[in-house]
């Protein structure tokens, strides 16, 4: 069975550490170059003074960056979600969202830099914003991408 961006939604949402968190992912496009996420704050994912728990937040924006870019390079690559940081600006209350992007040109110039089994470690951006629109948090997140061996050895 293929994996559809529809299906991996899906999949993702009713995963456990997802589920229990109040993460939901509302969608992949069906190019893989675009995800939007939610986390809905109540009284299971809140923290002690009833604002989204930290860890919450920084969970609803883990594998995104990595799976659109996996999901784009395709199966000759070894792409890992590395490192993240996240700067928190304003308590989050309600409805948080998060959209993350990775353009085609993006993907194309990564699989450029991977050529021959070369180490990228290439660094993504997004916000979390509440339902008015105001910013939340900065995120940040370091994706690992190396062409695998036998693609490299292949091409030798």
């Amino acid at each position: 069975m293929r994996i559809t961006p529809r299906r991996l939604a899906m999949g993702m949402s009713l995963w456990i550490p997802n589920l229990f968190s109040g993460i939901r992912i509302r969608r992949f496009s069906e190019d893989w170059t675009h995800a939007t996420v939610e986390l809905r704050v109540n009284v299971f994912t809140r923290n002690y003074v009833k604002t989204a728990f930290g860890g919450s937040m920084s969970a609803m924006t883990d594998p995104y960056f990595f799976m659109l870019v996996m999901h784009q390079l395709g199966r000759d690559y070894v792409v890992w979600d590395t490192r993240g940081e996240i700067e928190f600006l304003k308590p989050g209350r309600g409805v948080l969202t998060a959209e993350f992007e990775v353009s085609r040109e993006q993907a194309e110039e990564i699989r450029e830099k991977a050529k021959g089994g070369a180490k990228v470690l290439e660094w993504f951006e997004t916000v979390i914003t509440d339902r008015e629109g105001d910013v939340v948090a900065r995120v940040r997140r370091e994706v690992y991408i190396r062409e695998k061996k036998r693609v490299t050895a292949a091409r030798s």
